[in-house]
């Protein structure tokens, strides 16, 4: 089973719909106890770094994302999500995150031809041998809507890349804990099929 961390963030059912497309069982939970005996865990969302900590403090769930993330359990973060799981971020000064990885999110600079946010497609430069990226051509399109991105402290966890005005740390990976800044979900088959190979890591 699927936990996918419910602390009313946007783009919660689009993780959980297409998770049902690939045939697997996922509940939205704030419950401990079903977060805890999860076989994999999801902390997707999209909004304010600031506003998400608030809810995640608000409902217990930072000691329990720190449980599971020590327990072993596969841990996937997802745009905001990837925020969510380092230091700080320049959109909430003085705010700090759930600190499971090293890095600080940043704003995007501004750039002569591309807009901000970082909205759309854009391809990724694959690092490494991430998992998540198992049997997946280099070079995958993925979708992105972001103003803000990672920088880690560790490059040695970094296992995809994208440019947009700036070189962006768009997955990282560490042990059992993944993150990206782009939407799987929302990143047609490419997407779906980083999404199975995450579920079948044990």
């Amino acid at each position: 089973m699927i936990a996918i961390i419910d602390y009313d963030a946007g783009n919660i059912k689009s993780v959980e719909k297409a998770l049902m497309s690939l045939s697997k069982d996922a509940i939205i939970t704030r419950d401990k106890n079903k977060i805890m005996s999860a076989d994999h865990v999801i902390l997707p969302g999209v909004g304010n770094f600031a506003d998400a900590m608030e809810k995640l403090s608000k409902y217990e769930l930072v000691p329990v994302i720190d449980e599971v993330c020590k327990k072993g359990t596969p841990f996937l973060g997802i745009c905001l999500g990837l925020q969510l799981m380092f230091e700080s971020s320049e959109e909430a000064p003085g705010v700090k995150g759930l600190s499971i990885l090293k890095g600080n999110v940043v704003k995007i600079p501004e750039g002569e031809y591309k807009k901000i946010p970082h909205m759309g497609w854009n391809d990724l430069t694959l690092k490494g041998d991430g998992r998540l990226f198992k049997d997946i051509n280099d070079n995958p399109y993925v979708y992105f809507v972001h103003s803000y991105y990672l920088k880690a402290e560790d490059e040695s966890i970094v296992k995809a890349t994208t440019n947009y005005n700036v070189l962006i740390h768009a997955s990282v990976e560490k042990d059992n804990i993944f993150a990206c800044q782009y939407h799987p979900e929302k990143s047609s088959d490419v997407g779906l099929k980083m999404l199975k190979n995450f579920v079948e890591i044990k």
